[in-house]
């Protein structure tokens, strides 16, 4: 039995460990995979205070340094379940290990979000991608196209530069929603070509990909021949789990009380980008991480 036990190892779980462990509460985190979004990201990330430049993978090394130099055990395992039976909690993992505790933090982040197509899951890893980081390298001097015009789909394009011959961006909307340093910066790479109203309606190839078909604003259909398409357009809360236990939105967030980041459930809290908060960003994941283990250390001592 574990006093807490923490899903997730993104900057949320990451800080809620560090917490934890600095008020001696017995505690177990839960991940499959430490670093959350900035797991696959190279991009810099410059606005992280304390680090003028730093990249998403560094950051998180540091998170997961920092987290395994403290006492808290870490089981390497994803949540598929979790049961309340009276003040105590129950989860099951992926792996069928049932671990129970008094208190729980759900600090599992998102996950990519798909187009949606018939073909698109055959295509995973045979030039259909979600992590630029991890595929990046198998474009070398190949054409490419990132779906999504946001921040992400950016920063995948602008490290996609350092590969590919040329790279495409694929935004469905007429407008661009990335920052305007962003889209400066990709115009500077010389590499990018953005096309907006691109609606993609297949991926075609045989053993890989080597073409895209996608309708124009005018409502043209149109094939891109590209080697590869990294998937960008935005990202879902990891909550599937938790389904039927906790109280979510309309967008599958986990609804917390913003003090204190309690869930209508009494002893499990939620924190970073599975749950309400507004703003998804690295800072403030870590810091509702440590919000949460506060808040669960004072419910674990009121319980006493």
């Amino acid at each position: 039995m574990y006093d807490l036990i923490i899903i997730g190892g993104g900057p949320a779980g990451a800080t809620a460990g560090i917490y934890a462990s600095r008020k001696k509460i017995k505690t177990l985190l839960i991940t499959k995979n430490f670093g959350g979004l900035m797991a696959g990201k190279s991009v810099t990330i410059e606005n992280y205070p304390g680090f003028e430049e730093i990249s998403g993978s560094e950051l998180i090394g540091r998170f997961e340094k920092h987290l395994k130099k403290q006492k808290i055990e870490i089981e390497n395992d994803s949540v598929v379940k979790i049961e309340k039976n009276n003040q105590e909690f129950s989860v099951l993992t992926e792996k069928k290990k049932q671990f129970q505790s008094k208190a729980i933090i759900i600090a599992s982040g998102s996950e990519p979000r798909n187009l949606g197509l018939p073909e698109e899951k055959e295509f995973i890893g045979r030039g259909v991608s979600y992590c630029s980081t991890c595929d990046g390298p198998f474009f070398s001097h190949k054409d490419v196209a990132v779906a999504g015009g946001g921040n992400s789909g950016f920063e995948t394009a602008i490290s996609l530069t350092s590969y590919a011959k040329k790279v495409y961006i694929l935004e469905a909307g007429k407008e661009l929603r990335a920052d305007e340093v962003l889209q400066e910066k990709a115009k500077q790479t010389g590499k990018i070509e953005v096309i907006t109203g691109a609606s993609i309606k297949k991926i075609q190839g045989e053993k890989f990909v080597n073409s895209l078909v996608f309708e124009d604003q005018k409502k043209d259909i149109k094939t891109l021949e590209v080697k590869g398409l990294f998937v960008e357009i935005g990202w879902k809360p990891a909550t599937s789990f938790a389904k039927g236990l906790i109280d979510l939105n309309e967008k599958g967030e986990i609804v917390i009380d913003f003090k204190n980041n309690q869930t209508n459930v009494p002893g499990l809290f939620a924190a970073g980008d599975s749950s309400s908060v507004l703003y998804k960003q690295i800072i403030v994941a870590a810091g509702e991480g440590a919000k949460a283990a506060l808040s669960a250390y004072d419910y674990l001592n009121n319980l006493k």
